[in-house]
């Protein structure tokens, strides 16, 4: 039984074919087979996620929204830091990663964890501007990623938090002090993960960093299920909302 579970899951996350004429139906064939064992076999893959938000401090009685938050796995890591929180939102698209997300809520008692099912571009809470967003390997999963940055800020209050975690690769000619990573890894894994639409970009990062001012940035590699001997280039960016600001950098510029 574990090994046909262990071949299922690699069908789903290597060879299925992935169809659908929307990105909300991409999305739920993608997950569909994956859902229920997503977060036991993603764990050692997703690099600088519990570290990501273990390091996140929402104020007391703020409001936090998961964006890609999934099956509801990267709220685990601070179970003790829920009850403080007036509000949290588990934003995604596929409705199979939600059921399980549903169902963690379920168990362990969530008072103020809501499910939604939205493009994470497009959601408002109805509570007004929030403290914290996050996006856990995510990122890499929308096409309207630019928006979904925008949308973030324009959602936090001035001096709220965004985090980050993602895979990447650096740019040509990156920040110095940035990691600048050789041709082959900025060819090879853009054009891998393309074919499972995952976009691993040169952008993210320089876009988090033009629209936030940096806490803390983390770059590293992480190991890739099924593919012994590759890792792939990850960061982890926590950044925060300028008092000052009142709308995107870019949108005002």
């Amino acid at each position: 039984m574990n090994l046909v579970k262990e071949i299922r899951f690699a069908w789903h996350l290597l060879y299925k074919p992935i169809r659908g004429t929307t990105h909300q139906e991409r999305l739920e064939c993608f997950y569909r087979g994956q859902a229920v064992e997503y977060d036991r076999r993603r764990q050692n893959m997703l690099h600088g996620r519990e570290d990501l938000y273990r390091d996140l401090l929402p104020p007391l009685n703020g409001i936090w929204l998961d964006m890609g938050g999934g099956t509801g796995g990267n709220l685990e890591p601070v179970d003790d830091r829920l009850p403080s929180l007036r509000k949290v939102y588990i934003v995604d698209l596929s409705s199979s990663m939600l059921d399980v997300a549903r169902r963690r809520i379920a168990e362990r008692n969530w008072k103020n964890v809501s499910v939604i099912q939205a493009d994470m571009a497009e959601f408002v809470p109805p509570e007004g501007p929030v403290d914290l967003v996050t996006f856990s390997y995510s990122l890499t999963m929308t096409p309207n990623w630019f928006d979904a940055i925008t949308h973030a800020f324009d959602l936090l209050r001035p001096g709220g938090l965004i985090g980050v975690a993602d895979y990447y690769v650096s740019q040509k000619f990156p920040t110095p002090g940035m990691c600048r990573h050789n041709a082959w890894t900025r060819t090879f894994w853009p054009m891998w993960f393309g074919m499972r639409n995952v976009h691993p970009s040169p952008d993210h990062l320089p876009c988090l960093q033009q629209h936030f001012e940096q806490v803390t940035l983390q770059e590293g590699t992480s190991p890739v299920a099924l593919m012994p001997g590759f890792r792939i280039p990850f960061y982890r960016f926590i950044g925060r909302k300028s008092l000052h600001s009142r709308t995107s950098p870019v949108l005002s510029s």
